[in-house]
């Protein structure tokens, strides 16, 4: 299947169904394995673990495509190719070999790293992971984890510490463990504000026991490092899933202020309206730029990467949330209805300036960044 072809799978797909999906608060199974069981989900696995190969940049337009459909069955996209990326950075070769090919041929997965008191502040994480001889041990609660709900896996991120007396606990980990093990306990976090058909769920880990073999390799290096290597996958997806929701509000507000006349004119005729479809467009197009750039920083493998990353991210996601608001402003009463494509994106775009670092993060990083690169 060509990228062509997977194109009109998710669209034909998702059609016009993502409305009931949002209302519903729940993505229909079959459609889940029918993308993951094509790759739709983690288009960049290797091609030597049966994925697509994709670069970060066509992947990216895949993933704005899919974004301008509907934002959460992007956000799985997010997740599967977070939980990939990270079992390909972290773990070894047999790892890789093993749970890689599970995910591109219809395995679907999640990442779990935020917990009640560690949002913004992962280095608060207190989920324990503990390996003994051969066995690893996890306890601890994660909260608000997109697409556990329908998760396969979980790639779950904690404190390392080795039960022979080995590690002192402080450094980090990553242990990927079946949603169905004795232990674990998922329970979905009812009607979220945006994304709302993303699976988004509370995990708990009471003892949980899995073979040692499925901690992966990187245990023990610092938790920031091991985090950082996930987050910036995560957010350059975000970002391009944000130019999607940019490109569907341009449609829905253009399309509405041609055909919709006021005072005997179309709307996109006053010059008020049409400040809002111009502020739309350019949105659209620097978000496309900066996204691109960061996804050539990815497959290049340039030093500034991460602040690329997070740059894409920041203003798309802001973006995205001033430009849906400015579509549900244009279509006012037609667009202001739950379920409509610009009321799911004022919702949707809302959730992008938290999730995957939040603004105030993005410009932490981003200030260090400039008084690094211009002092």
């Amino acid at each position: 299947m060509g990228e062509q072809d997977l194109t009109r799978l998710v669209t034909d797909l998702v059609a016009d169904r993502a409305e009931a999906w949002d209302r519903a608060g729940r993505l229909p199974v079959d459609v889940i394995r029918s993308l993951a069981k094509a790759g739709a989900l983690s288009p960049q696995i290797p091609a030597e673990f049966g994925g697509r190969n994709w670069s970060s940049g066509r992947a990216g337009e895949f993933t704005a495509h899919v974004g301008a459909l509907c934002s959460s069955t992007r956000s799985l996209m997010t997740s599967q190719g977070m939980a990939a990326w990270t079992v390909q950075r972290l773990g070894g070769a047999d790892q890789r070999s093993e749970i890689l090919t599970r995910l591109a041929s219809g395995s679907v997965a999640a990442v779990a790293f935020s917990e009640p008191a560690a949002g913004s502040d992962l280095a608060a994480i207190q989920t324990r992971i503990e390996r003994s001889g051969d066995t690893v041990r996890i306890n601890g609660a994660k909260t608000w984890i997109t697409g556990a709900a329908y998760a396969d896996l979980i790639v779950v991120f904690g404190r390392y510490g080795n039960g022979n007396g080995n590690g002192n606990g402080n450094g980090g980990a990553a242990v990927v463990v079946p949603a169905t093990a004795h232990g674990v306990t998922v329970t979905t976090v009812p009607d979220p504000l945006g994304c709302r058909a993303a699976g988004h769920a509370d995990v708990r880990f009471d003892d949980v026991e899995v073979p040692a073999d499925q901690l992966l390799s990187a245990a023990g290096s610092p938790l920031e490092w091991l985090v950082t290597s996930a987050l910036t996958y995560g957010r350059l997806s975000v970002a391009w899933g944000c130019v999607g929701i940019l490109r569907a509000c341009l449609r829905a507000t253009t399309a509405h202020a041609r055909t919709r006349n006021q005072f005997g004119v179309p709307l996109a005729e006053h010059q008020l309206v049409g400040r809002h479809l111009a502020e739309l467009y350019v949105a659209e197009q620097a978000a496309t730029a900066l996204c691109e750039s960061a996804s050539g920083a990815w497959d290049v493998g340039r030093s500034d990467l991460v602040s690329a990353a997070v740059a894409a991210k920041h203003f798309a996601a802001t973006s995205a949330a001033r430009g849906a608001a400015s579509a549900v402003q244009v279509l006012a009463s037609a667009g202001a209805h739950d379920g409509h494509p610009v009321a799911r994106a004022y919702r949707d775009a809302k959730l992008m300036e938290v999730i995957e670092g939040s603004n105030e993060i993005s410009q932490l990083v981003l200030a260090r960044q400039a008084v690094s690169q211009w002092s």
